[in-house]
């Protein structure tokens, strides 16, 4: 703000500086108690004679707008700011439809909140302890060195070339054909999400989606005024003749959504077999497809299964919405979406209207890592680590918590239907003693799901998860004998 001090030949400089500085402190811009600029510092800025600056600083303390304190500088006075205080007005009543739903669907605000020393359950996060930082760290060396300066300024809206190139290659390990293909980066799937909705669908419009499903994108279709068709999830996945039914029953769908690996919040990984049926059954329909690449790259369990999104081979049916954001750096906000070249140039249109770019750094960032081999490394190591927790938390829930069923291939989480115990009354006994956990309706379109819970076992310790699980257990018993 110094730099903006505007000089004239019509008066004394050091009155200029004085005048300017004081509106600065009387309009509240410079905040009681911080620290002006050394004499010789805003001497140089000004292009000025130290003295006049001194001058200047001399006649600010005689009306005791600054205070000097020897050997540390110059520093703003307490001072009274007239500050206005009439105008009221009413946020509440002024703010629109959407932002109240999103306030309303925001869990983040009505869920309960951990507290520290809790033994959380709650989050599906990757546990940062695991982070490879001394990678990261040559990986930004790496990019600052090639890129220089460049990598700091605007990037493009369909985002940074290398990392673009790279992820179409990795679409293809994936058995993924790209022809007639494109990708845009996004801020991780949540952008994604909203950017597809935005541009392929209208208020009113038909979405069909597992049930349950991922709240995060139950929140955005909600959002977006669409119309939820729920199809029940089984222990092998969604329910195919359900599926059907619906299509046959609503003959205006506009697309489905879909997590076929590690769906959240069940866990069960689609068998590739029940991919090609679903593929077939919505093609059969006319019905396109969101692929919500979901944990794809944890594969606990037997050799990697294609996304959908190969099935479909040349067609262009499937958008694909990827993220590494549940296993590798999710403060990065770095995804993608995978489909039809033209739709991503409408899309990358959207995206550009909104935030004009992702992080050009941190996709660089990420590129370096990834081509480097890091990224390969990295999830070898993490994906044996998740894997002894997941078989761990899933015999301690056998052991311990009365369950109808528990669903879960692998992943971050697993997801149990207990015997007839409400999910909401037990997460608030247990919070008493310190544990907390994901009640599972909040996954449901329909509001169901008030006796299923999701368990995240990523970033809790295996000497927690053992106490944790217990008195899950201890609570729903207490529970049964009082019924």
């Amino acid at each position: 703000m110094f730099f903006n001090i505007k000089l004239n030949k019509k008066e004394p400089i050091y009155i200029q500086v004085h005048n300017s500085i004081k509106e600065m402190i009387k309009s509240g811009m410079l905040p009681s108690h911080s620290k002006l600029p050394s004499t010789r510092e805003l001497a140089l800025m000004l292009k000025v004679g130290r003295s006049t600056i001194l001058k200047a600083y001399e006649f600010l303390e005689s009306e005791n707008l600054v205070y000097t304190i020897k050997g540390k500088g110059t520093f703003i006075s307490e001072i009274d700011i007239n500050v206005k205080s009439e105008w009221d007005i009413n946020w509440h009543k002024n703010v629109n439809d959407y932002s109240k739903k999103a306030e309303e669907l925001d869990i983040m605000k009505h869920e309960k909140l951990y507290k520290k020393g809790m033994i959380s359950f709650k989050t599906i996060a990757p546990d940062e302890t695991l982070f490879d930082v001394e990678e990261m760290k040559r990986s930004f060396l790496d990019v600052i060195a090639v890129e220089g300066e460049k990598i700091l300024n605007y990037g493009y809206a369909k985002g940074y070339k290398s990392l673009i190139d790279f992820l179409m290659e990795y679409m293809k390990q994936k058995g993924v054909n790209t022809y007639n293909k494109s990708i845009l980066i996004t801020n991780g799937f949540t952008e994604g999400f909203d950017i597809v909705l935005s541009s392929i669908t209208e208020k009113g419009d038909k979405i069909i989606c597992e049930n349950p499903t991922h709240n995060t994108a139950i929140k955005l279709m909600k959002l977006h005024n669409l119309d939820i068709i729920g199809i029940t999830v089984g222990k092998d996945g969604i329910n195919l003749k359900e599926l059907e039914k619906k299509l046959n029953m609503y003959k205006d769908v506009k697309i489905a959504y879909l997590i076929p690996s590690y769906h959240n919040p069940t866990g069960i990984v689609m068998s590739y077999k029940k991919r090609e049926n679903i593929y077939d059954v919505l093609k059969k329909h006319n019905v396109p497809i969101i692929e919500d690449g979901f944990n794809e790259e944890l594969q606990h369990l037997g050799t990697h299964i294609a996304p959908i999104t190969a099935i479909s081979g040349r067609e262009n049916s499937v958008l694909y919405i990827g993220s590494l954001s549940k296993i590798l750096f999710p403060g990065m906000r770095i995804g993608w979406i995978f489909g039809d070249k033209k739709l991503i140039d409408v899309l990358e249109s959207v995206k550009r209207s909104r935030n004009i770019h992702t992080s050009v750094l941190d996709q660089a960032i990420l590129y370096h890592y990834m081509k480097n081999g890091s990224f390969e490394r990295y999830v070898k190591k993490v994906r044996n680590i998740y894997k002894d927790k997941y078989e761990l938390t899933k015999k301690l829930v056998k052991k311990h918590i009365p369950n109808k069923f528990i669903l879960g291939d692998g992943g971050l989480y697993l997801f149990i239907k207990l015997d007839n115990i409400n999910s909401r009354e037990l997460l608030d006994r247990c919070y008493e003693r310190g544990v907390i956990f994901m009640p599972g309706d909040i996954f449901y379109t329909d509001n169901e799901g008030k006796d299923t819970i999701r368990l995240g076992f990523s970033r809790v310790s295996e000497k927690e998860i053992k106490r944790g699980i217990k008195i899950i257990g201890e609570e729903i018993n207490k529970m049964v004998r009082e019924s």
